[in-house]
């Protein structure tokens, strides 16, 4: 499949959080200072944080776009197990992106201080093919991702020139989602700018996935409690508001 993406217009901006200041603005810078040793280390460990919480089978089965990148260099799976329904936790994934929900990671660094959503956005719940996920305001294909095929609530699959990002989501019993993330890079020696691609993929992608991983599922648990609440006082109060 050929990997050239076409000029589009750049996506719509939505109305984003301000950027935080004062006592969130340190918590943001908190939460990079508590990533620094994983930054550091990350490099030494690449056979072990490749595979972050995947199950051998995981790391060996198939997934979305595993051939648009025959020769990429840098290739992980990584999963993390959500206690929220499959359709609860595609959402999360649906709305990401600068000037949209944010990246759920290291926002003062993905996300230019602006703190990710912790609620589902109904207005950012459409997804297409060829739709545009920014890294950062102004996006241009080599800076924000595209969709490039998902099936609802089961697979995803983003895009850019020289890499892929795919998702699956597994149903588990017990209302609990396996979410696997795969992600393939291709360095490409002739650009100018792949020396930081190398420095954040082998240094910085490790500790802002796992903290990625672990922010979609902290928002989706809590969503999915948050329903299930609603659901109880609906039935506690049903029988006594049916009765006046």
């Amino acid at each position: 499949m050929n990997l050239t993406l076409h000029a589009r217009r750049p996506p719509r901006a939505v109305q984003a959080a301000p950027a935080r200041v004062g006592a969130g603005l340190l918590r943001q810078l908190a939460d990079v200072v508590s990533d620094v040793p994983l930054f550091l280390v990350t490099p030494f460990l690449r056979s072990w944080h490749r595979t972050w919480g995947a199950t051998p089978e995981e790391s060996a089965a198939a997934m979305p776009g595993d051939d648009l990148l025959p020769r990429a260099q840098y290739r992980c799976t990584r999963a993390i197990t959500v206690g929220a329904r499959p359709s609860e936790v595609w959402p999360w994934l649906v709305q990401v992106g600068v000037g949209r929900a944010g990246w759920y990671a290291d926002d003062l660094l993905d996300n230019f201080g602006r703190p990710s959503a912790i609620e589902i956005l109904p207005e950012l719940q459409e997804i297409h093919v060829g739709q545009w996920l920014p890294w950062i305001p102004h996006p241009s294909e080599r800076t924000a991702f595209v969709v490039d095929s998902y099936l609802a609530a089961e697979s995803l699959l983003w895009r850019t020139p020289n890499r892929t990002w795919a998702w699956r989501l597994v149903s588990l019993p017990g209302e609990r989602t396996r979410l696997i993330t795969r992600m393939h890079t291709l360095y490409e020696w002739r650009r100018p700018l792949t020396p930081l691609t190398v420095l954040l993929m082998e240094v910085a992608d490790f500790p802002m996935m796992r903290r990625m991983l672990r922010g979609i599922r902290d928002r989706a648990e809590a969503e999915h409690r948050r329903r299930a609440r609603t659901r109880q006082e609906a039935v506690s109060t049903g029988p006594a508001e049916s009765a006046r």
